[in-house]
């Protein structure tokens, strides 16, 4: 049996990760205490009914703020006892999660008595911090809408078998900060760029004549190559720790040329080697 736990920041889309999978059948239970898991994972396997593929569990912060430390051992044993476990994690800004919390005029579940928001917010964030160093996926949603969101649960978790390692390459504009779900950050603000060439600054990396004069840079193809090597020689090793989730975000000035021709041309030499590749352009709010 494989569960996926889903855990996350209040307002990061948590509720619409759980939504996702279980409009994909999967036998989902939220905010169910921890130490339940694995009695539920047991009556299941023992019921004589048909399994579901997938038991998605929400596990937040709001029954069990004295017990969250705790989560590292019972994922321990969860495994131990044979158990295919994902740890799927969201996040989002501060300012982020106090706009959507504005928008939507909800209460926060920590923001009890005469705590603010924002109090509140990093309270959470502090309290989750044993879940965090557990996930296997971690997703900012900072700059994700409802239906990427969905995209992505559907794309990484969903269509990617347990046993296989989901691969996304992950264009991003530094001016916008560093996505917080890499796991390889590549820094390809060095090389030529379109931008200062007029006819090509309202084009990206997807356009012809972007792909045209990027394909005439040699330092672009050295840079490749020099990703395709490193990669080629490390996410073995990745797959051989069991590894189910990994993240290569590669990174220009505005996320919006050379990131994703690189990002672009890495996931077409890698999806000739492996399945289960993807590419996302953070600042496009493309994922193909």
């Amino acid at each position: 049996m494989r569960i996926i736990i889903v855990s996350g920041l209040s307002g990061s889309g948590k509720t619409i990760a759980l939504q996702t999978l279980e409009d994909l059948d999967y036998y989902c239970v939220d905010n169910l205490p921890f130490k339940l898991i694995l009695p539920l994972a047991r009556e299941i396997t023992a019921s004589g009914d048909p399994l579901p593929p997938v038991v998605a569990i929400g596990v937040d912060a709001r029954n069990f703020v004295d017990k969250l430390n705790q989560f590292p051992a019972t994922l321990a044993e969860l495994r131990g006892s044979g158990l295919l476990v994902d740890v799927l994690f969201l996040q989002a800004d501060d300012e982020i999660l106090l706009k959507r919390y504005s928008e939507t005029r909800r209460r926060h579940p920590l923001a009890l008595g005469d705590i603010p928001l924002r109090e509140a917010i990093q309270q959470e964030r502090h309290l989750l911090e044993p879940i965090v160093a557990c996930a296997d996926l971690i997703i900012d949603t900072s700059d994700t809408n409802l239906y990427q969101l969905r995209d992505l649960i559907r794309s990484r978790i969903h269509e990617t078998p347990g046993e296989a390692m989901s691969l996304l390459f992950e264009s991003f504009g530094f001016k916008n900060g560093v996505p917080a779900d890499a796991d390889f950050v590549f820094d390809v603000r060095c090389l030529p760029n379109p931008h200062w060439e007029p006819q090509l600054r309202p084009l990206t990396g997807l356009d012809p004549a972007v792909i045209d004069f990027l394909n005439h840079q040699p330092d672009i193809g050295a840079m490749i190559a020099d990703i395709r090597h490193f990669l080629e020689e490390w996410l073995p090793r990745f797959e051989q720790g069991a590894r189910s989730y990994l993240t290569v975000a590669i990174g220009c000035t505005g996320g919006q040329h050379r990131s994703v021709f690189i990002a672009e041309a890495l996931a077409s030499h890698f999806r000739e080697l492996r399945d289960y590749v993807m590419v996302r352009h953070r600042e496009l709010k493309l994922t193909v």
